[in-house]
């Protein structure tokens, strides 16, 4: 009976969580001219208006250059970072674990205001170099906790044993480590370039007139429209974001990935 009932209220609690995004979908293929549940009618035509949106088009297109970018820059970081902490005793390497995730524990708002404050005097808001910093603030916390789980994992014999063998550390990294950590790097990659994709909070506070992300172009366009072309939109997002999670699974596995 207990264990019935548990599997009951975690059903429901699925169901409550992913209720918005079930609703969203229907409503993406409306035939409305307003968002409104049930739609009267389904059509398409919702989808091909997002094609004709060039601003949306824009800003998905920077959203992908900026989180290829951030992603790069964050694993060229985390990547040392992680071996550093993992395979290394050293005083403060505590304290450095604690600084670099620290950014999980402040709110994302706060971290915005803190940047837009810096950002101002340094002349980043508005450009490139700052939306990287920016998100790369967010997303390297991510990298190195992923990466040193992943590092943990690792039997350390195997590179002991390359090391005793002869074999230069750069040579033990490269043919031995490296391999062992593809799946984490994998999964690495997988969750900063969606952190990145996905983040609207600190990019408010960032971009500038000329320089928009898909998120940030969305929250504009809702403030003025209230069409289904942003239920198409999201959809698109949701089976993006479903489709990388899917692809990490059957390359890597999500338990490997994740170093479990």
């Amino acid at each position: 009976m207990g264990k019935a009932l548990f599997h009951v209220l975690v059903a429901a609690m699925l169901v409550f969580l992913l209720a918005p995004v079930l609703l969203v979908i229907p409503m993406s293929f409306s035939a409305d001219k307003v968002l409104a549940w049930p739609p009267s009618g389904f059509s398409l035509k919702w989808y091909a208006a997002m094609l004709e949106e060039r601003g949306l088009a824009e800003a998905a297109r920077n959203s992908l250059v900026l989180a290829l970018v951030v992603t790069t820059a964050t694993l060229a970081i985390a990547m040392p970072a992680a071996l550093a902490i993992d395979r290394w005793r050293f005083a403060g390497r505590d304290a450095i674990l604690a600084l670099l995730t620290a950014p999980l524990l402040l709110p994302t708002i706060v971290l915005a205001l803190a940047l837009l404050i810096i950002f101002v005097g340094a002349g980043l808001l508005g450009t490139w170099p700052g939306l990287v910093l920016a998100h790369m603030l967010v997303t390297l916390p991510y990298g190195v906790r992923v990466l040193s789980t992943s590092l943990s994992t690792l039997p350390a014999s195997v590179e002991e044993a390359a090391a005793s063998l002869g074999a230069p550390p750069s040579s033990v990294f490269r043919r031995v480590t490296l391999p062992l950590m593809v799946p984490g790097l994998v999964a690495t990659c997988a969750i900063v370039f969606l952190v990145s994709f996905d983040e609207v909070v600190i990019s408010l506070f960032i971009v500038g007139p000329q320089l928009v992300t898909l998120p940030v172009a969305l929250f504009r366009y809702v403030e003025s429209r209230t069409d289904p072309l942003v239920a198409a939109v999201s959809t698109l997002l949701v089976v993006f974001t479903l489709a990388i999670v899917l692809i990490l699974d059957r390359a890597v596995g999500l338990r490997r990935a994740v170093g479990k």
